[in-house]
């Protein structure tokens, strides 16, 4: 007898999302069962395209199905719909999630991620924009290969400039090169308001913001402003940075209780971690080791990854292109993607846990 659909969903009831902890057929995300004689497909539609465990529930939903009596064939076509979040207060209009990009101090490649971390979830098929919220210093436009690019007006609203299929805006299209801004702290509020609000950002799944460094106006005015998904915190591995870090992560803690909604922290980025040899391939520390670990482990939030430091890495984004398209087969581009689809996964674990499963 042929099978039925009721025992493909049985069967796939069994393969477990590790992100979600829960199995794929109660999450929604099986669709479109169709089966001809022995011949079963069907439609997995996850929260992200980015998943980190994609292929892996394309694997055991195969392999399940086909040990079912009469199935000979397994077709399995892989989607993904990312789901908005539902939190208080007024969203950019078609910007699904907000992602902030915190660090504790300079120096520590807060705006290094953020680049990567917007072209690797690009990279997915996820649609991404990115602002450089950094007032006083910013390096998007230079490090996305936009330095000389000036934004156009549509009626009242301001066009980002679409780099490696990543919309960009940032203060620094607007500023005169050898001019220092010399802003208080309502004037960063203004400004950072009128990026959200008066840029004609689109359909995104996720907007990337880089927020200048410490525990300042800017990204105290972004948590009034919009209800943020979650925080990426970047920081070094030694000691003295670790601390500053948490610091970080306590501000948008204590932000939280002020705002009246949750700022999660998605997790911590360890950055500069070690030093590759070019030669040898062995991994040494620079700045000490294990501050991001400890971090995590002291204030309960994951590490997301150590991306090690690297001449190439510096090189590249003085040229215009993020690592992970200009050098795909590095340690640190392969760091920068695995990042991505941990950040990706906890957005999207953290959407469920607010909407239920049917997102």
């Amino acid at each position: 007898m042929a099978v039925t659909e009721q025992e493909v969903l049985g069967a796939l009831s069994a393969v477990m999302d590790p992100d979600l902890h829960r199995d794929i057929v109660s999450l929604g995300f099986v669709q479109t069962v169709a089966i001809d004689g022995g011949r079963v497909s069907f439609t997995i539609e996850l929260t992200t395209p980015a998943c980190p465990v994609r292929d892996q529930l394309k694997h055991q939903a195969e392999a399940v199905v086909r040990e079912l009596p009469g199935v000979e064939s397994v077709d399995v076509e892989m989607t993904a719909q990312v789901a908005g979040a539902r939190r208080g207060g007024p969203m950019i209009p078609g910007v699904k999630h907000v992602i902030a990009v915190a660090s504790g101090k300079g120096g520590v490649g807060k705006s290094t991620v953020s680049c990567n971390l917007a072209v690797a979830l690009s990279m997915t098929g996820a649609r991404v924009g990115l602002l450089d919220s950094d007032i006083y210093g910013p390096t998007v436009p230079l490090m996305m290969g936009a330095a000389d690019d000036e934004p156009e007006m549509d009626g009242e609203s301001l066009l980002p400039i679409r780099r490696y299929g990543v919309d960009i805006m940032s203060i620094g299209f607007f500023m005169e090169p050898d001019r220092a801004v010399v802003w208080r702290g309502p004037m960063v509020g203004k400004a950072l308001n009128q990026f959200l609000q008066d840029v004609r950002w689109g359909d995104l799944d996720y907007l990337i913001v880089d927020l200048p460094p410490g525990t300042g106006d800017a990204p105290m005015s972004l948590s009034q402003l919009i209800p943020i998904t979650g925080v990426v915190i970047v920081m070094t591995p030694q000691d003295v940075a670790a601390r500053i870090a948490n610091k970080a992560i306590l501000m948008f803690r204590q932000l939280s209780e002020a705002t009246e909604h949750e700022i999660p922290i998605l997790g911590i980025v360890e950055n500069m971690s070690g030093y590759v040899c070019p030669h040898c391939g062995k991994e040494g520390p620079l700045f000490g080791s294990g501050g991001g670990a400890t971090s995590a482990a002291a204030l309960n939030v994951p590490l997301l990854g150590r991306v090690p430091i690297d001449a190439e890495i510096c090189d590249s984004g003085d040229a215009g292109m993020p690592a992970v398209l200009a050098a795909p087969d590095t340690i640190q581009a392969e760091a920068f993607r695995k990042i991505a689809g941990q950040v990706a996964a906890r957005v999207s674990a953290l959407t469920v846990a607010v909407q239920g499963p049917d997102v």
